[in-house]
C-alpha cells in the first residue's frame, strides 16, 4: 500500500475519534472524556504505526518487482543482441565468400577475354590468307577457261536457270496432278450433292411489260383527250407506254422493275374500272404503289422463311422483297439469292461450318442489287454498306464483299458463298448474255493469250468455255508450256469476269519434213 493512502486513512481515522470524543463530552462526565480521549489517541497513534508499516512493506515489495522486472528486460535484451550479432557474423562471412568467388570468376572472364582476343586476330589473319588464296585460284581458273569470273557466272546461272525451270515445272505438274485426284473427287461430290438437293425454278425476265387489253378502243381512252391520260400516267408513274399497232396490247417499258409492277397493276385496275383520268390514274397508282409495297414485304418474308434465315432488319427484309422484281443476266435476283442460300447451307454442312450463317450471308451476298439503280456504286459495295448498316455479322459482311473475289475471302463460308454464287450462274438457262458482252469477252480471252511471246495464235471456242493457244515449238519448250499456262489461267482470273469456269489449252507442235529425191 503506498505511504499517502495510509496516511490518508490515518487521519481519517483520527477525525472519527475526535468527532467521537466530541459527541461523548455532551452526554458523560469529564472522566468519562478524558478516558475516551485516551483510548482514541491510543488507537489513532496504533492504527498510524499500522499503516506506516504496511505502507514500508509494500514499498519493499514494489522496488522488488521492479527490480526483477529490470533484471529480466536486461536479459532479454543482450540475448536478442547476442543473436543479431551472431547473424550479422553468418551474414558478413557469406558476402566475403561471394566477394571471393566473383573475384574468381572475374579473373576467369580476363583471362577468356584475352584467349579469345588472341583467337579473333588469328582468325583475321586466317581470313586474310583465304582471301588471298581464293583471289590466286579464280585469277588460275580464269587463265584456265579463259573466262572473266563475270561471264562464268553468267554461264552456270544459265544452266542452272535451266535445269530449275525443268525441275519446277515438273513439280507443278506433279502437285497439281495429285492435288487436283485429291480434291476433284471430294469438290465434286459435295457440287453434286447440293445441285441435286437444290432444284430450283429459273425465270427470265426483260425490261418491258405487256397488258393485255380487251379491245383496241380501250387504247384511245387510254392516251385520252390529246394525251392528257397517258401523260399523267408515264408522270406519276415513271414508266413509259409504247401504244403501237400491237393487237389488243400495251407495252410498259421501264429500267426500275418496281415502279413498272407499279404502273402494270395500275393500268390493269384502270382497264376493269373503265374510269381513266387523271384523278383517278393517280388515285389508282396510290392504291398499286401500297399494294406492291405489301407484295414486297411479303416475298421478303416468304424467302426468309423458305431459307430458314430469322432475326433479320426489317429493312433487309423490304429489300429481299423488292429484288423480287431486279433480274441479271435474266435470272430473277431473288430466286437466284435464294438458291445461293440454300446451296450455301448444303454445302456448308458438308464442310462441317455453320449453317444458318452459311444461308444468312448466301441470301444477302446481292442484296445490293435491290438499290443499285438507285445508289452510285457496285452492288457489291452496296451490299457490304447495308449489313453494316444494319449490324450483320462480321463474317456475312465478309462473304458479301469477297463474292466476286473483289476482296479476299477472310472465313471458309466466303468461299462457299462464292461458289454456290457461281454454281447458281451457271446452271443450264440460268443467265443470258447480250451479244455484245459475249463478243468482248471471247476477244479479251484471245487478246490476253497473244500478248504472250512465243504465242502463235489464240482461239476461244465452245462459247467462250475454252481457249486454244498454239505456240511456236522452237521458242517455247515443254516446261515452258506447264507454266505459260498457269500465267494465262492468273490473268484469266484476275482481268475477267465469267460464269463457270474456262479451260487453257497450250499447244506445241513439232514438224519434221524431209524430201525424197
Amino acid at each position: 500500500m503506498p505511504i499517502w493512502l495510509a496516511i490518508v486513512i490515518a487521519v481519517i481515522t483520527f477525525c472519527i475519534g475526535a468527532v467521537i470524543f466530541w459527541s461523548i463530552s455532551k452526554n458523560r462526565t469529564i472522566k468519562d472524556y478524558n478516558e475516551k480521549v485516551g483510548s482514541a489517541e491510543d488507537r489513532a497513534r496504533t492504527i498510524i504505526d499500522d499503516a506506516l508499516k504496511t505502507a514500508e512493506s509494500k514499498k519493499k515489495e514494489a522496488s522488488l518487482e521492479i527490480k526483477e522486472e529490470s533484471i529480466k528486460a536486461k536479459n532479454e535484451l543482450e540475448k536478442e543482441t547476442r543473436d543479431r550479432r551472431n547473424e550479422l557474423q553468418k551474414y558478413e562471412k557469406r558476402v566475403l565468400q561471394k566477394e571471393e568467388s566473383v573475384d574468381k570468376k572475374s579473373d576467369k572472364l580476363d583471362k577468356l577475354q584475352n584467349t579469345l582476343t588472341q583467337k579473333e586476330a588469328a582468325l583475321d589473319k586466317e581470313r586474310e590468307e583465304l582471301k588471298n588464296v581464293n583471289e590466286q585460284r579464280i585469277k588460275e581458273l580464269e587463265r584456265i577457261s579463259g573466262l572473266t569470273s563475270e561471264q562464268a557466272k553468267e554461264l552456270l546461272f544459265k544452266s542452272v536457270e535451266e535445269d530449275v525451270k525443268i525441275d519446277t515445272a515438273r513439280m507443278i505438274k506433279e502437285l497439281e496432278a495429285r492435288a487436283k485426284e485429291e480434291a476433284d473427287n471430294k469438290a465434286k461430290e459435295y457440287i453434286v450433292n447440293a445441285i441435286q438437293r437444290s432444284a430450283a425454278d429459273h425465270v427470265s425476265e426483260s425490261t418491258v411489260s405487256v397488258v393485255q387489253l380487251p379491245n383496241d378502243e380501250m387504247k384511245g381512252r387510254i392516251i385520252g383527250r390529246e394525251g392528257r391520260n397517258i401523260r399523267a400516267l408515264e408522270t406519276i408513274t415513271g414508266v413509259d407506254l409504247i401504244i403501237d399497232d400491237t393487237p389488243e396490247a400495251v407495252i410498259l417499258s421501264g429500267f426500275d422493275p418496281v415502279r413498272r409492277e407499279v404502273a402494270r397493276i395500275a393500268l390493269e385496275k384502270l382497264i376493269v374500272d373503265g374510269r381513266i383520268h387523271p384523278a383517278r390514274i393517280e388515285e389508282t397508282v396510290e392504291k398499286a404503289q401500297k399494294e406492291v409495297d405489301k407484295i414486297i414485304k411479303e416475298e421478303g418474308e416468304a424467302a426468309i422463311l423458305e431459307v430458314g434465315v430469322h432475326s433479320l432488319h426489317p429493312e433487309l427484309i423490304k429489300l429481299l422483297g423488292k429484288m423480287r422484281y431486279r433480274t441479271s443476266y435474266g435470272q430473277n435476283a431473288l430466286k437466284h439469292s435464294i438458291e445461293v442460300a440454300i446451296l450455301s447451307g448444303l454445302l456448308a454442312g458438308e464442310l462441317g461450318c455453320d449453317v444458318r450463317l452459311a444461308k444468312r450471308a448466301g441470301l444477302l451476298h446481292d442484296i445490293g442489287k435491290a438499290i443499285d439503280h438507285e445508289i452510285e456504286g457496285s452492288h457489291i459495295q452496296i451490299g457490304v454498306d447495308l449489313c453494316k448498316k444494319y449490324k450483320e455479322n462480321a463474317t456475312v459482311i465478309n462473304a458479301v464483299a469477297a463474292h466476286h473475289g473483289d476482296v479476299e475471302p477472310e472465313s471458309l463460308i466466303a468461299c462457299i458463298v462464292q461458289a454456290a454464287d457461281a454454281i447458281s450462274a451457271a446452271r443450264p438457262g440460268a443467265r443470258r448474255e447480250t451479244l455484245d458482252t459475249y463478243t468482248n469477252r471471247l476477244k479479251q480471252l484471245e487478246d490476253i493469250c497473244n500478248e504472250y511471246k512465243g504465242v502463235e495464235k489464240s482461239f476461244a471456242i465452245q462459247a467462250g468455255r475454252e481457249v486454244r493457244v498454239m505456240v511456236v515449238p522452237d521458242k517455247i519448250s515443254d516446261a515452258d508450256m506447264v507454266i505459260m499456262g498457269r500465267d494465262i489461267c492468273k490473268r484469266i482470273e484476275d482481268e475477267l469476269e465469267y460464269p463457270g469456269q474456262i479451260k487453257v489449252n497450250i499447244i506445241r507442235e513439232s514438224r519434221v519434213t524431209n524430201y525424197a529425191k
